[in-house]
């Protein structure tokens, strides 16, 4: 798509949320500079908010913040004094509990994993006698494949939940588990930009823990006219914003969306669909600098 053009003589409008640049940040700097979109760089750790003086410079924002509490609070406060946020405070919260992820998308009648939630390891364990072994648990905030572990059975679930319970935040001691899905030797990262199904990649790996983190490899994914439309649904549910999104396939074939992604890398989709993902990324963007 064609974005409108934005004014280089203005002074900045867009901030760019990050602490750390890195490589898809860099290379949407990059994109920024190239088309002379003028930007700041808002670091969440030196900033300052004076709520009784809500006022700020810019009119939209791009949140590219790798905390997630960071994040989510810096887009609170922008949107309170009025700035348009790339995703936004919602969408952010949303994604960034996969608990509260899932009933969004069950709540749209979209196709999910089977989970279950436990506040103590005895109850998961006996729970998890009638949800069916392997299970996988997660939790609730985390990318990457961080501190998620595969239970093939009792022991293995005692083992690991009595270990969640010991974790010092109250969070972290919230048992959300789904059904582990046998998918084959891969899963599918699906990208949105506003209502745009951009594309989608498999992540291929060795290891059941098919993400790019961990050094996952990418080969581009047919976008057939299902994943299509459960990629645009399922970015419907969240909300308007950009999404990286991971779908599981079970041993039947049928697609299961599995998680969302509000600050998604891109880096490995970019390189095997041969696409300026951070073009469509600022494509995006200059749209909604220029409807604010």
């Amino acid at each position: 798509m064609n974005a409108p053009e934005v004014s280089a003589d203005l002074p900045p409008r867009l901030a760019v949320i990050a602490s750390r640049v890195a490589v898809e940040e860099k290379r949407i700097l990059e994109e920024l500079d190239r088309r002379r979109v003028p930007y700041d760089i808002l670091d969440p750790r030196t900033a300052v908010f004076r709520l009784d003086r809500p006022a700020v410079r810019w009119s939209t924002a791009v949140a590219r913040e790798v905390s997630h509490h960071r994040s989510l609070t810096t887009a609170r406060v922008l949107e309170h004094a009025g700035v348009r946020v790339v995703n936004s405070a919602a969408a952010i919260a949303l994604c960034g509990d996969k608990l509260l992820t899932t009933l969004a998308l069950r709540a749209a009648g979209l196709p999910v994993p089977r989970c279950l939630v436990a506040f103590t390891p005895e109850a998961a364990i006996d729970a998890l006698d009638d949800f069916g072994y392997p299970a996988v648990v997660k939790p609730l905030t985390g990318s990457g494949g961080r501190q998620v572990a595969r239970l093939a059975g009792r022991d293995a679930a005692e083992a690991v939940l009595e270990l969640r319970e010991a974790l010092p935040g109250p969070q972290q001691r919230i048992l959300y588990l789904q059904e582990y899905i046998d998918k084959p030797g891969r899963d599918i990262r699906g990208l949105v930009f506003g209502s745009e199904v951009v594309g989608a990649v498999y992540r291929t790996s060795l290891s059941w823990r098919t993400n790019t983190a961990r050094d996952a490899g990418t080969e581009p994914c047919p976008l057939t006219a299902e994943l299509e439309k459960l990629l645009a649904d399922t970015a419907a549910a969240i909300g308007p914003g950009v999404y990286g999104i991971d779908v599981l396939e079970d041993a039947e074939g049928r697609l299961l969306v599995n998680e969302v992604n509000h600050t998604p890398q891109f880096r490995g989709a970019a390189a095997a669909l041969g696409m300026n993902l951070a073009g469509h990324y600022v494509d995006y963007l200059v749209e909604q600098l220029v409807r604010n």
